[in-house]
């Protein structure tokens, strides 16, 4: 962490991480709000997805304020620039709990939303979750860790997990799609890749120590990725999971999707 912040940099971090937690609060009110949206047989994947933004916007919230207390100013309406706080520091760990919490979560949701028989379901997951749990529990003492020997080898550990993963969700998982109705076929295909192409920031960011890439622009790009990667990985994934299981409803009851219509249309004639 840097000794020190210029005002533009202070506020870049502050306000992303602000960003954050107001897209993870409002996008967990919103899937809370259109649950009965749904048929019951899918509303399992979408509760899981409101645990995951709210859990995402508790820490967030801890992020948040740690970073505050981190960093001070004794400027005039704070515009100067800001130092580390005495005895104080930016604490991290607060993103290897959330990310240990709501990574394995996100796998649930993906495989919640598919509404595969029960043994196949609960096979995918005693796969994913575990794996998704040992790729971060192997990359925090990396994180923590000042020394780069311990950071090359705790991060190759944590990548056989993770190319676990990859196997599961574009071989094994493949198989399943094409149980899929025709209309979400392609959205949830490539909703595994928006899942990888998120999680490739935290790598990327985790080896930058590595190349002794120091010094607060450093600092402030890993925190703005994070950031992004945290409101793709949650917001946008789990409102995507949500039309996919909007659309499932549609195709699976006729009735269901003539009464979602019908209501839609009223709501637009009352506007």
């Amino acid at each position: 962490m840097p000794d020190i912040l210029s005002h533009g940099q202070y506020d870049t971090v502050y306000n992303f991480l602000s960003l954050v937690i107001a897209s993870q609060l409002f996008t967990a009110l919103f899937l809370l709000i259109s649950l009965p949206r749904i048929l019951p047989r899918y509303r399992q994947a979408i509760t899981v997805a409101i645990i995951v933004c709210g859990i995402a916007a508790y820490h967030y919230f801890r992020i948040f304020d740690s970073f505050k207390e981190a960093f001070v100013t004794t400027s005039v309406g704070g515009t100067g620039d800001y130092t580390q706080a005495v005895g104080t520091g930016f604490n991290e760990g607060y993103r290897y709990v959330d990310w240990f919490l709501t990574v394995p979560l996100l796998l649930v949701e993906l495989i919640a939303v598919l509404a595969l028989a029960r043994k196949v379901q609960s096979g995918l997951l005693m796969r994913l979750v575990p794996a998704a749990a040992l790729m971060i529990a192997l990359g925090y003492p990396g994180e923590i860790s000042g020394e780069n020997s311990l950071r090359i080898i705790f991060g190759l550990l944590s990548m056989i997990p993770f190319a676990y993963i990859l196997y599961i969700l574009f071989v094994q998982l493949s198989k399943s799609l094409t149980s899929q109705p025709a209309s979400v076929r392609t959205t949830l295909s490539r909703l595994r890749y928006l899942l990888v192409i998120s999680w490739i920031v935290y790598p990327i960011a985790y080896v930058l120590p590595l190349f002794n890439a120091g010094g607060g622009d450093a600092w402030v790009s890993k925190q703005v990725g994070y950031s992004v990667a945290d409101i793709v990985a949650k917001a946008v994934y789990a409102l995507i999971i949500f039309s996919v299981a909007k659309a499932k409803s549609y195709e699976d009851s006729s009735e269901f999707a003539a009464s979602e219509r019908s209501h839609e249309d009223a709501v637009k004639g009352r506007k």
